[in-house]
């Protein structure tokens, strides 16, 4: 049955109305499709699952679930996912590959220069295929792929930790990704959906004594970490995938609401998986903000 646009108190009223694939939205000869939405028998169907939206004559269905829309400036943690002459392939959890240009990242010695054909040749000593970095969105290509930088010290690759996917929308804009909470664990809020969750350490030993420090940089040995420190890890990964489970937007407030109401119910790591104990958490949070 036909979704009646004209006049419809909701969809004027800024409600949304969900729609599923194959559904007929409204009359092809009234309306011009949108993304998300195709034409058969001079009907408008959706394409995909989402809610309905309205721009003059333009019906658009914008998907509950989809790849992660990049703008510049956006941080983002990627895998390596092949190496090439002079770049890099990133998965960005995006509709394509990523790229990571050789002259984006920082080279031993710590000052900018061009890249030399000696550097081409180490770049697996940079980052190889299933390396886990941090990089800013700096532009755009013309077939539409990122080409990412991890100029600042602040970027590069990751270690020490876990990575936690969640879909891409739940993830709130803030002045800093890099989150770190009492417990000694430090997040990166990556934009495309990407969480890393990893062991507190300090931007004086992860740069070096006397700035760049390519070794400690590029290194991909993991630092020991205590028992304490793990079950941190864990808490705090657990404590998303249950947020996100249950379609709660994530921030740092959030996130440190949830675990300090986690410490005070003293109880274990993998009980924040079960069902009622996931419920009360959510139920805390909502009622606290």
């Amino acid at each position: 049955m036909d979704i009646d646009l004209d006049g419809g108190e909701d969809f004027d009223s800024g409600g949304s109305k969900l729609t599923c694939p194959g559904e007929p939205l409204t009359s092809a000869q009234d309306y011009m499709r949108g993304h998300g939405t195709y034409v058969e028998n001079e009907e408008v169907i959706a394409s995909v699952a989402g809610t309905i939206e309205r721009v003059n004559k333009l019906v658009t269905v914008r998907a509950v679930r989809t790849r992660y829309n990049a703008e510049v400036g956006d941080l983002v943690v990627g895998r390596i996912t092949e190496v090439q002459p002079r770049r890099w392939k990133v998965d960005a959890n995006s509709r394509q590959d990523a790229v990571l240009m050789l002259s984006s990242v920082n080279l031993p010695g710590g000052v900018q220069r061009r890249k030399l054909e000696s550097d081409e040749l180490q770049m697996r000593t940079f980052f190889e295929e299933g390396d886990l970095l941090v990089a800013e969105v700096q532009a755009f290509f013309g077939d539409g792929s990122m080409s990412l930088h991890t100029r600042s010290l602040s970027y590069g690759k990751l270690r020490n930790g876990q990575l936690v996917v969640v879909p891409p929308i739940l993830v709130r804009r803030l002045k800093s990704h890099f989150i770190t909470l009492p417990c000694g664990v430090d997040l990166i809020l990556g934009l495309n959906g990407y969480i890393w969750v990893s062991k507190h350490v300090k931007q004086s030993d992860r740069e070096g004594e006397e700035g760049f420090d390519a070794e400690a940089v590029y290194s991909n040995q993991n630092d020991i970490i205590d028992d304490f420190t793990r079950i941190a890890i864990s808490r705090v990964t657990n404590i998303i995938r249950v947020l996100a489970t249950r379609f709660i937007p994530l921030s740092d407030i959030i996130l440190l609401k949830a675990y300090e109401w986690v410490l005070e119910q003293e109880g274990d790591v993998k009980d924040l998986l079960q069902e009622d104990i996931g419920d009360a958490l959510v139920a805390s949070i909502t009622s606290v903000g």
